[in-house]
């Protein structure tokens, strides 16, 4: 796959019940405050570690806000030379009202 794909939320269970990494370039705080169970903050810092560790064969999804900033980050992972690269449709906001069951926080209530 030359090309990053935008998936539903749905698509992108079934992808990670498979073993799909989920990275989420959101800003920390809100990262920290709600994110997909299971993903792992992406930004320009943990970047290049990411990419030297990352299976770049293996399904990756990028999720964003929105699910607009995701595309840009999507298609720069495919340019790194990932080959299965997908940005979440709806971004997080969608996601959370869809699996709010599979929603996680990382700071304290």
């Amino acid at each position: 796959m030359s090309e990053f794909k935008r998936i539903p939320p749905e698509q992108v269970q079934a992808l990670r019940e498979n073993g799909a990494v989920v990275v989420d370039i959101r800003d920390p705080q809100s990262f920290a405050a709600g994110h997909i169970s299971g993903s792992q903050h992406l930004d320009n810092f943990s970047l290049p570690d990411f990419i030297a560790k990352a299976d770049l064969d293996g399904p990756v999804i990028v999720a964003c806000y929105h699910g607009n900033s995701s595309q840009s980050a999507a298609a720069y992972l495919v340019g790194q030379g990932f080959s299965d690269v997908y940005s979440l449709d709806g971004g997080f906001e969608l996601w959370r009202s869809t699996f709010p069951q599979e929603t996680a926080s990382s700071q304290p209530d």
